[in-house]
C-alpha cells in the first residue's frame, strides 16, 4: 500500500463549496481507499491505496466529488514521500532559518513553463519571496499570507496552472499523519 496526501482547493471557504469532512472521508472510502484521515476543514486527506499514478487518483477523486456534491473541486494528490521531501528541502528554513509561521507551500498541478516562470520572477512582491521547484512553490510571507500578492489566484493566472497553498504547520501535520500510517 502506498500512502498519499490529497489536497483539495477552495472548499469550505466563505460559505462556498461546503463539504463536511465526514462526508469527504466516506467518499474516499467509497473509492476503495484505506486508512483515511482528514486534517482540518480545508480538504486535506491522507489515505492509502495500491500504487497508482497520482494523476489517475486526482481524476478519480474529482469525478466522485462532482457526483456526490454537484460541484467541481481541483484535486492535487502527492505521494507521502514527495511531501516529506518538500518539507525537508525548504530553502527558507535550511539556508535562512526563517520563522515557520511565515512559510507556506503552493502545490502546482503540473510543472510550470519556463517562459511563464521568467515573467513572474521579474516582478516586485515587496518583502514576499518565492522559490519554485518542479511542481511546488516555497513561499516566505513576512507580513502574512493574507497580505501577499503571491496567492493561489496569482500563481494560477500567471502560470496557467491549478494551484493550492497550505501553511507550514498544516504540511507538517499531514506528514506526521502519513508517517503514522507507514
Amino acid at each position: 500500500m502506498q500512502t498519499y496526501i490529497s489536497i483539495l482547493r477552495g472548499i469550505n471557504v466563505s460559505g462556498h463549496k461546503m463539504m463536511k469532512m465526514e462526508a469527504l472521508n466516506a467518499l474516499f472510502a467509497e473509492l476503495g481507499f484505506k486508512n483515511i484521515k482528514t486534517y482540518i476543514q480545508s480538504g486535506n486527506v491522507v489515505f492509502q491505496f495500491k500504487e497508482t499514478p497520482t494523476d489517475v487518483l486526482e481524476k478519480k477523486i474529482a469525478k466522485k466529488i462532482i457526483e456526490a456534491f454537484f460541484f467541481e473541486v481541483p484535486v492535487i494528490v502527492k505521494k507521502f514521500i514527495e511531501v516529506e521531501t518538500i518539507l525537508i528541502n525548504n530553502p527558507f528554513l535550511n539556508s535562512r532559518k526563517e520563522d515557520p509561521k511565515l512559510l507556506h507551500l503552493t502545490f502546482l498541478a503540473a510543472k510550470p513553463e519556463e517562459a511563464e516562470l521568467d515573467k513572474i520572477k521579474r516582478g516586485n512582491y515587496g518583502a514576499d519571496e518565492f522559490i519554485v521547484t518542479d511542481k511546488s512553490i516555497y513561499l516566505f510571507c513576512p507580513e502574512g499570507y493574507g497580505n501577499t500578492k503571491l496567492s493561489n489566484n496569482f500563481f494560477e493566472r500567471k502560470l496557467k496552472l491549478t494551484a493550492t497553498t497550505r501553511n507550514w504547520k498544516t504540511l507538517n501535520e499531514l506528514v506526521k499523519i502519513a508517517k503514522e500510517m507507514a
